[in-house]
């Protein structure tokens, strides 16, 4: 039997040979600039933003170039040409989680589309945004009720259901994480109960790069009523994902670090949900009629994509989802488990490196994060980034957006790398290469350095 992407199922592939990779490279043109003293660029920092290739950059170009119009608002033929596109990509950006295109709305970006959502229950609860009939009552939430997430979350998926209980009344709750950075589910019984309207979480941390049981956990929130919302922005670019598989009722995931565009995110839900949710930006484009008195909306998606689109995005995000289809969502989730593999053997070499998340590469994503430390002394993750990027490495340093995690883990900052299809093994041993220069630089007591 293959071995499987870890919370998903799926098999993964052969991992892309070296001269694949070499292919792969040569599509995105940032990768050949170099950066301090003349030094090759080893961009080891995706889980932050991914770079573009090509044909992302070519189709943003054209759209400008040819069909630039505001899209569902004109009746010339380049407004009409610039709506086929954008809807056309809306049907290619679905197929990537195996959902219909009326199911997929556009948003700025993953943190927009978890905020749509915690807004649309206070709207609820407020009997605004057009929330009318039975099943807008999943929507509504007061006193008494509660919202469960748990301790690896991004800020973008916590800070708005903290906002979301503080307007309602409601009472916010999380699952803890262990100390080898899984989710304790232990108490998931006391936690999740009839009084859980929602349970949001990530798929994959992008700290830790724990791959979280989707699933499992989808199954018992739907068996005491609650929706389940998904942040899958660690994933959606590594993994491949089926929301009927996964079972969950709405998902997020940005554009920019799955090789396509900024400003442009994606927010997924089943349709009844959708069609029961009510509005969160209101305006123009979003309208079915509109009088002085009132207004009525759009259906779904429309509904919730007031305002001129944002056309060119959503046309780059598209090619961006044909070129990773194209590349394989298996074969991809293999070479970076390889990379992730290869450098957790590296760091455990290094004593005075301690990794944070899961020991092996088969509970992870392409997310590596640790701190440096021995002897009771430590180095900032940020002097380790300065080091690192003297050396001409891009890696993530600080918090990474996930304050409450890292508190959990007894540690102010840690030094992330992520990786993605373009990296090579080459790189990180030239993290390895860098990373031993830290000790010395910083006077950390590590005794003798361990042959890599």
């Amino acid at each position: 039997m293959s071995p499987t992407a870890a919370g998903t199922g799926a098999p993964y592939g052969e991992p892309f040979t070296d001269e694949e990779v070499t292919a792969i490279r040569g599509d995105f043109p940032i990768l050949t600039r170099t950066v301090r003293d003349g030094r090759p660029l080893v961009y080891l920092d995706s889980g932050a933003t991914s770079q573009k290739p090509w044909v992302v950059l070519a189709a943003e170009q054209e759209f400008y170039e040819r069909h630039n119009s505001a899209v569902h608002r004109g009746a010339h033929q380049l407004s009409e040409e610039g709506t086929g596109l954008y809807e056309a990509a809306r049907e290619i950006i679905a197929g990537l989680v195996g959902a219909p295109a009326h199911e997929v709305v556009f948003t700025k970006n993953a943190t927009e589309s978890l905020n749509l959502v915690a807004y649309a229950f206070s709207n609820a609860g407020a009997g605004g945004g057009g929330a009318t009939g039975a099943a807008a009552d999943r929507f509504r939430i007061g006193p008494g009720d509660e919202v469960l997430v748990t301790q690896m979350e991004h800020h973008a998926n916590l800070v708005p259901w903290q906002e979301l209980c503080r307007r309602t009344g409601a009472t916010l709750r999380w699952v803890p994480v262990t100390a080898d950075g899984l989710l304790d589910l232990t108490t998931l019984d006391e936690l999740l109960t009839e009084r859980t309207k929602v349970f949001a979480f990530t798929h994959v941390s992008n700290v830790l790069g724990t791959v979280n049981p989707v699933r499992e956990l989808a199954d018992r929130a739907h068996a005491v009523g609650a929706l389940v919302v998904l942040d899958a922005c660690q994933s959606a670019p590594h993994l491949a994902i089926d929301v009927a598989e996964l079972d969950v009722d709405l998902l997020a995931f940005s554009g920019h670090k799955l090789f396509g565009p900024l400003g442009i995110g994606v927010l997924w839900g089943r349709a009844e949900l959708l069609d029961a949710m009510p509005v969160f930006l209101t305006g123009g484009s979003m309208i079915e009629t509109v009088t002085m008195e009132g207004s009525t909306y759009a259906p779904v998606p429309q509904k919730f994509e007031a305002g001129v689109p944002a056309a060119a995005q959503a046309i780059g995000l598209a090619a961006a989802v044909q070129y990773l289809t194209e590349l394989g969502l298996d074969r991809v989730a293999a070479h970076e488990r390889r990379l992730t593999q290869a450098l957790l053997d590296g760091l455990a070499q290094r004593p005075w490196v301690r990794v944070v998340g899961p020991a092996g590469a088969e509970e992870r994503g392409a997310t590596v994060a640790f701190v440096v430390e021995a002897g009771g002394e430590s180095v900032h993750a940020h002097d380790v980034g300065q080091v690192l990027d003297d050396a001409g490495i891009a890696v993530r340093v600080g918090h990474h957006c996930a304050w409450p995690l890292h508190r959990a883990l007894g540690v102010t900052a840690t030094t992330r790398a992520t990786f993605a299809a373009y990296n090579t093994l080459d790189e990180v041993q030239v993290l390895l290469d860098a990373l031993d220069r830290v000790p010395a630089t910083f006077g950390l007591p590590v005794g003798e350095k361990v042959a890599s």
